[in-house]
């Protein structure tokens, strides 16, 4: 059995461009319910078996679309689709059972991937009698926050690297 890997992706580009994806993932998505499996557009080589699972839209953002992987993020098919359409994106993505979480930005054609690695998930620890979180002094209900400030560092560490 998989371990799933949730995705939150924002498309950036024209109307008519994100109208057209929106139209994508609605298709694919009734086409899973029919189906009963992951769902690939028909334009998108498959590369790992990245089909998109329980796949669902915030109503509430144009652009924005939720759904499930196995294992790890789809990336490359995000960018064939991105490549498609012309636009770019924003993919956050989170697998803690297999210690996966970070950001892929595509951005004007150049893709940037960034993801905590196994370091990154050390250095903070679960005090399990009293079911808190312990990073750099400070004590925390979850490590949702601990996650996100990691990832900020390393991509702030990492677009201060590609500067120099």
């Amino acid at each position: 059995m998989a371990n799933w890997c949730n995705n939150t992706i924002v498309f950036e580009g024209t109307d008519e461009a994100i109208e057209q994806i929106t139209q994508l993932f609605k298709t694919m998505a009734e086409r899973e319910q029919k189906e009963n499996c992951g769902q690939l557009p028909e334009f998108v080589q498959d590369t790992n078996g990245d089909y998109f699972y329980n796949i669902s839209q915030d109503n509430e953002s144009f652009g924005v679309f939720q759904y499930e992987t196995k294992w790890s993020p789809n990336t490359e098919a995000v960018k064939q689709i991105a490549e498609h359409f012309k636009v770019n994106f924003t993919q956050d993505y989170e697998e803690l059972g297999c210690l996966v979480y970070g950001q892929a930005i595509l951005d004007d054609g150049t893709l940037t991937n960034t993801c905590l690695d196994s370091q990154n998930f050390d250095s903070y620890e679960l005090d399990k009698e009293t079911d808190t979180y312990h990073f750099e002094g400070t004590e925390y209900d979850s490590e949702w926050d601990i996650l996100e400030t990691l990832l900020e560092r390393k991509i702030e560490s990492h677009f201060n690297s590609s500067k120099v």
